[in-house]
């Protein structure tokens, strides 16, 4: 039986397919290999003294429908910066999450902090897509791609400048990304296939992600005791969706989940 996960990936194999029809991928490269190398602004800013916060601009999730019902991207992205945010993931993916190309194209050019693109990788396409659209990082997941297409894609994301969040669930994953090259290894807490959520998850996948690769927790944060659990296991970043979503004041919801009176 498919999941959403598997649905998703499908989805997203048809939208590159109608996206070749337009511009080919031979294009969209060269392009892509044409504009200025990036820095890997992404995952430099996920290394500081204390925990780093990538803030999410997503309107709709498969398990929670709408979230935001208004849904004024570049002000979300600018009180997300002036509140201290370090990075910016910005979904793209427009059937189960309403999100588009135009979100992050233009919040790119708005903020001057990194931004990801989240949607779901399938095809190296999308990776030059990705730099096209100014994005300085994509996301990668271990349970829609091989272990070799994990590499392949990298090493792509290298050429560019880009980094690569490469997102697990299990412990098996976890050792895929690591043998795959990954620097960036995010730990989601919401398994995607029944969409329960276990932050627990990070604590017990801690031990076996390397010092030195950036260890991302995700998903399922909800306050400040959330952030200062994953500070004691040595998490080096938080990526924050829905909570901060669904606060009326994002720049003070930030400031609670960092320990910060405002």
């Amino acid at each position: 039986m498919a999941t959403i996960l598997d649905e998703l990936a499908d989805y997203a194999k048809l939208r590159v397919e109608k996206a070749k029809a337009v511009r080919s991928a031979e294009e969209i490269k060269s392009l892509a290999l044409a504009m200025p190398e990036g820095n890997f602004a992404f995952e430099k800013a996920l290394k500081k003294d204390d925990i780093a916060f990538i803030c999410e601009c997503k309107k709709a999730s498969p398990s929670k429908g709408i979230i935001a019902e208004d849904f004024p991207y570049l002000e979300i992205a600018r009180q997300y910066e002036a509140a201290g945010a370090d990075c910016i993931s910005v979904l793209t993916e427009p059937k189960w999450f309403l999100g588009s190309d135009a979100y992050l194209r233009e919040i790119a050019k708005t903020v001057n902090i990194p931004c990801i693109k989240k949607d779901f990788t399938v095809d190296e396409y999308m990776i030059y897509e990705a730099k096209l659209l100014s994005a300085s990082a994509v996301l990668l997941i271990c349970s829609i791609l091989p272990e070799e297409t994990i590499k392949k894609y990298i090493g792509i994301c290298d050429t560019l400048g880009l980094s690569a969040l490469v997102e697990t669930h299990n412990e098996d994953e976890v050792r895929i990304a690591v043998r795959a090259g990954a620097r960036v290894i995010g730990v989601n807490n919401r398994n995607l296939k029944d969409f329960t959520v276990d932050t627990e998850n990070s604590r017990k996948l801690r031990s076996i992600i390397p010092d030195s690769a950036v260890f991302v927790s995700e998903s399922g944060i909800q306050n400040a005791d959330d952030i200062n659990a994953l500070r004691e296991i040595g998490a080096d970043a938080v990526l924050i969706g829905e909570t901060l979503m669904r606060a009326k004041d994002k720049t003070a919801k930030l400031a609670e989940l960092k320990g910060k009176a405002i």
